[in-house]
């Protein structure tokens, strides 16, 4: 009875808490962030008891509200990803004490990748001292290297085809979402549109020149579609990792969303959505990925493609586009000028400091910065020849494990979709790299989660068509498993020294 009156009495008590802080919230914020502060944290409590439901979640943050805040700060501010990724995390890790997770499942190419992140923390480290410290700029390394461990974590947790499935589902569902999102605030006048921006402003977003246009240094030559990226360019290259992805599933045997049908109309929306944002690096990324992709599998995309692309040739509405693309590729637009003096000053600190760069905060010389536009260029500024060779390794041996292990996953009508989409996103995003630093960049969490989320779900895809060989697995050294020894009542086991002497 005394144990059911403390439960009781907790319970209200929580209830209480919680109305208290609904009512105060609604005072503070208004009914709007109020509800959905209390669906959040519902969410919230519900992906504690699910890893995969924590997973959900932690996609369709990165698909929706990619640059939000926590709107509390403890010391410093959280982003929304930082929440819902340490919340996966948290679950992972309590399966873990909790004994529901005994043997952690790996790669060889973890070897690989554990070796990229040693060289990244040493980079780190090194530049220190070439400025302060700052808490943004720690969170947002920690950030970085947490994202690279999540290619690590996801080989352990998505273990079955069912749930690799449910994930691949659930990611073009979050993905065709953020790409209506981005339609929609497109086709709005710049006003309502803003306005409606704006209002995300609670949770960290910039307020106020929200829009984003392309301008030729004299006249504005149109809006890009943004969603809720706040850059362009990051949302087009977020729209061409899911369009690479998705792609497959036009001719999948057994496509994730049980119709093969519905991939036409999520496609057309993320095409649209990714034309839309005029991020040239991006469609020549996608372009990349899917062609890749039919040609080792689905030859009949190579038609797709090509009725595209003679509809881009040919479309009035098109035909700006083709013109930016041109005068892209020749270096005659402003803004590629640009990109090629952020390339000169990027070869020029690399020349002074070759081994490890400048680490993550800032160079040592008044004369250069960081900052370009170009992921390898960024990591060689970062991280030095050592950490872009450790890249380059990370991802050639990467496509080498998956290139042994191809049979198997071919075979497997349940995942063999999957993957190519998978492979394709990553080829697209390496393509796109050339042009584009958001896949590494630590000030574009989202975009870098999600190209690792793929490595991890390429390598977990292997390991569910090829199930590992405990006696034969050259992946990580495996996590002991000790087990108590009971002995019979009554028996005293002598010590082996006393026993020799005995004899």
């Amino acid at each position: 009875m005394a144990k059911q009156q403390l439960m009781s009495a907790g319970t209200g008590m929580a209830l209480g808490g919680l109305a208290g802080g609904a009512a105060l919230l609604l005072v503070l914020v208004g009914p709007v962030f109020t509800f959905a502060g209390l669906i959040a944290l519902g969410i919230g409590l519900l992906a504690l008891t699910s890893l995969e439901f924590a997973l959900v979640v932690l996609l369709a943050t990165v698909a929706l509200l990619p640059f939000g805040a926590m709107p509390v700060k403890i010391a410093l501010t959280p982003s929304l990803i930082d929440a819902t990724l340490g919340l996966f995390l948290l679950v992972y890790l309590f399966q873990w004490m909790t004994g529901r997770r005994t043997e952690l499942r790996t790669t060889p190419v973890h070897l690989v990748i554990g070796v990229f992140i040693l060289v990244l923390l040493g980079a780190f480290i090194m530049g220190m001292p070439n400025a302060p410290l700052t808490p943004g700029t720690l969170r947002r390394f920690v950030g970085l290297i947490g994202n690279i461990l999540l290619a690590f974590v996801i080989v352990d947790v998505v273990r079955t085809r069912a749930m690799l499935r449910h994930i691949a589902a659930w990611w073009i569902v979050v993905g065709a979402a953020a790409a209506v999102i981005g339609i929609g605030l497109w086709f709005l006048n710049d006003f309502t549109a803003e306005s409606i921006l704006n209002r995300l402003g609670r949770i960290g977003y910039p307020v106020g020149g929200v829009i984003r246009y392309r301008e030729d240094g004299v006249s504005v030559l149109n809006e890009r579609a943004i969603g809720t990226w706040i850059d362009p360019n990051a949302y087009g290259g977020f729209l061409m990792m899911v369009g690479a992805f998705a792609a497959p599933q036009l001719l999948a045997k057994r496509p994730v969303l049980q119709y093969r049908w519905t991939a036409y109309p999520f496609l057309g929306a993320i095409g649209l959505a990714l034309f839309l944002s005029d991020s040239r690096g991006s469609m020549l990324g996608l372009a990349a990925g899917i062609g890749l992709v039919a040609l080792l599998r689905y030859r009949r995309l190579i038609g797709l493609m090509a009725v595209v692309g003679v509809l881009v040739l040919l479309l009035p509405q098109t035909q700006g586009f083709i013109g930016r693309l041109i005068a892209g590729l020749s270096g005659a637009d402003l803004e590629t000028q640009m990109r090629f003096g952020e390339y000169q000053d990027a070869l020029r600190l690399i020349a002074r400091y070759p081994v490890l760069g400048v680490g993550f905060s800032a160079p040592p010389d008044i004369d250069l910065y960081l900052g370009v536009a170009s992921t390898y260029l960024t990591i060689a500024t970062n991280a030095g020849v050592v950490g872009l060779v450790a890249y380059f390794a990370a991802l050639g041996s990467t496509f080498g494990f998956g290139y042994v292990q191809r049979e198997a996953v071919v075979m497997d009508d349940g995942i063999n979709d999957i993957w190519f989409g998978l492979l394709g996103g990553i080829v697209g995003a390496m393509f796109s790299s050339i042009f584009d630093h958001f896949y590494f960049n630590i000030e574009y969490q989202a975009t870098s989660l999600i190209f690792w989320l793929y490595v991890g779900l390429f390598l977990a895809a292997i390991s569910i068509a090829n199930p590992p060989d405990p006696a034969k697995e050259l992946g990580m050294p495996k996590v002991p498993h000790f087990e108590r020894v009971e002995r019979p009542q009554g028996v005293v086991q002598q010590p082996e020294s006393m026993s020799a002497v005995g004899d």
